[in-house]
């Protein structure tokens, strides 16, 4: 049987250590093609690149024998130019996008490359996974994830996903015997409580470095948050339709101003 075309991609990287994991298990199970950044791309979102031209080389360095490249666009550039540029008419049967250094648990969804890109191969209707280990040093060990990572591609090559949906997948940072295994859970309602450090630079101009904490406030026992707390891993289904369904009916209401 022929087997499944599988894209990865990331947003550490093409050198980054996760992605390397990731390709080694996708390696097992079908037809490899990467197409990731030629730099750390971690924050950029959903954003693409329209003021600058995107630079687009075959990288046979890092990942020896397989239909590499590096780009210089964002996460989702790549998922695009891998689309229109790269496979033309082969249209993968999954995208995968990790491992990513760092969580993605919760708010975090909204502004990462890593499920972004994910989520724009969703959109293709290819159905995706976006990994991430809760260990963002460069040094982060994959090896006890792999077998989860690995159950977890074969499920959705068998099985798909719904229409324009992708799996948030979240790992604790532990040894393989201290995972209790995988839990389906929705999105913690927490966010970043933000703040700005004021500073000059040597000519006397001010700048300011983003920093803050993460505060969750939902306790529930059916969130991401809550999963990873209490060791296991968390799979969030999610989609890039943002409508607020709940508020439609309420809502219906100014149709009548």
């Amino acid at each position: 049987m022929e087997k499944p075309l599988i894209l990865v991609t990331n947003d550490d990287g093409i050198t980054a250590p996760g992605i390397r994991a990731l390709v080694d298990v996708a390696m097992e199970l079908g037809d490899v093609v990467v197409v990731a950044p030629d730099s750390p791309q971690s924050g950029m979102g959903h954003a693409i690149t329209i003021s600058d031209p995107i630079r687009l080389h075959p990288n046979d360095r890092v990942f020896e024998g397989l239909e590499s490249y590096e780009c210089s666009g964002t996460p989702v550039d790549c998922v695009k130019l891998a689309k229109h540029v790269v496979l033309k008419d082969r249209k993968p049967d999954i995208c995968l996008s990790g491992i990513n250094h760092g969580s993605n648990a919760s708010i975090n969804i909204i502004y990462s490359g890593t499920l972004s890109a994910a989520m724009e191969a969703s959109l293709e209707g290819i159905p995706s996974i976006g990994f991430s280990l809760l260990d963002y040093s460069y040094e982060a060990n994959f090896e006890a994830c792999k077998p989860y990572v690995r159950e977890l591609i074969e499920w959705v090559l068998k099985h798909g996903l719904d229409e324009g949906s992708l799996l948030n997948v979240n790992i604790p940072a532990l040894p393989y015997d201290e995972l209790k295994g995988l839990r389906v859970c929705r999105q913690a309602d927490a966010r970043w409580k933000e703040e700005f450090t004021e500073a000059q630079d040597p000519r006397g101009q001010k700048y300011y470095w983003l920093t803050g904490r993460f505060s969750n406030d939902d306790k529930a026992d059916d969130t991401d948050i809550w999963a990873l707390e209490n060791n296991y891993i968390s799979v969030v289904p999610s989609m890039h339709d943002l409508t607020n369904y709940r508020a439609l009916k309420t809502l219906k209401a100014i149709e009548n101003l």
